[in-house]
């Protein structure tokens, strides 16, 4: 399988939209655009919570009279189109509006509900509003000579009203590798002070300035539990808004298997397929769920270790350690 196709299976990155950027310039098409009956708003709270149909089945899209007529005042910002709708993000300047999602048959989901139970494109939809409007509160002003901003490009660029200044700022994306190493037939996975017992995850951190992807695995390994890595693979991407991150999954395979953990991880250790196996089937080893790329990388070392799939072994909420006895 392609790592194209690969990433199309994460959550959040299956998002078949026309981003349509050499259009945002352009008012009076996007004008024309919010006015031809076809405009479709997703609305963001300043928590970060999306407007979702009260069944759960996709989000609650506003179309043009609604999204005046709850929320007038809301910023908009144009996030790309299909064959059928152009779609928006509509920013809601007060946290709740339960008045508003009741009177329109809907109710505030945050984003990790939404990328576990909504439709693939409107969870990408969502995870792309959320986090182009998360850029728009951190740039208000100027990080070169400290002027306000204006926001301009149908909310994608951030214009600098210093006429001395200028500056254009654009929207960032904070870039980080996650990994599953491997050495023989078994996986490294770590955990993190202050996780739940039981709870295992692969190892991850950001790209420093000027580093490789492959330099990041090699040196975020080796910082977080002593592990020399030799040779890494491209696995495949997802879009992480929380708040402004691009996970890029590898496959990686280690010189030498000895462990000496660092200071940001609590434990690390090598799990055999057998020791997964045992492990989720009686609940004393917690692995992430489906809406991270970690579970997808866990799932390929598996599959390609152990000839078994990881769906198959896993529990129904495996990632929440039961309580009690």
């Amino acid at each position: 399988m392609s790592a194209s196709l690969r990433s199309r299976g994460n959550v959040f990155a299956a998002l078949a939209l026309e981003r349509a950027a050499e259009r945002r310039d352009d008012v009076e098409w996007i004008s024309a655009r919010r006015g031809d009956g076809r405009a479709r708003y997703v609305v963001v709270d300043p928590d970060g919570r999306g407007l979702a149909r009260a069944d759960r089945g996709g989000l609650r899209f506003l179309g043009e009279s609604e999204r005046s007529a709850h929320w007038p005042d809301a910023a908009i910002a144009f996030l790309g189109a299909t064959d059928e709708a152009s779609y928006f993000v509509a920013a809601a300047s007060q946290a709740g509006g339960a008045e508003s999602a009741s009177a329109l048959q809907g109710r505030w989901m945050d984003l990790r509900a939404a990328g576990l139970s909504l439709p693939a494109f409107d969870a990408g939809l969502f995870a792309y509003a959320r986090a182009l409007l998360f850029w728009q509160t951190r740039v208000r002003f100027c990080g070169a000579c400290g002027h306000a901003t204006t926001l301009v490009s149908a909310g994608h660029k951030a214009l600098c009203t210093n006429p001395a200044c200028g500056l254009e700022h654009f929207p960032r994306t904070d870039p980080a590798i996650i990994v599953i190493v491997g050495w023989r037939d078994a996986c490294l996975l770590g955990r993190q002070p202050g996780w739940p017992d039981g709870r295992w995850s692969t190892l991850a951190g950001f790209v420093e300035p000027g580093e490789s992807l492959e330099d990041a695995v090699r040196r975020e390994v080796f910082e977080e539990a002593g592990v020399r890595v030799d040779e890494s693979d491209y696995h495949s991407s997802q879009p992480w808004p929380f708040p402004a991150s691009l996970m890029l999954g590898f496959s990686a395979r280690a010189s030498d298997p000895a462990i000496n953990v660092g200071a940001e991880l609590a434990e690390a250790r090598w799990f055999e397929v057998d020791d997964i196996v045992r492990g989720l089937a009686d609940r004393s080893l917690v692995l992430p769920p489906p809406l991270s790329v970690s579970n997808r990388l866990i799932e390929h070392w598996l599959r390609e270790t152990g000839g078994l799939e990881l769906s198959a072994l896993m529990n129904d909420e495996p990632w929440i350690k039961p309580k009690g006895p």
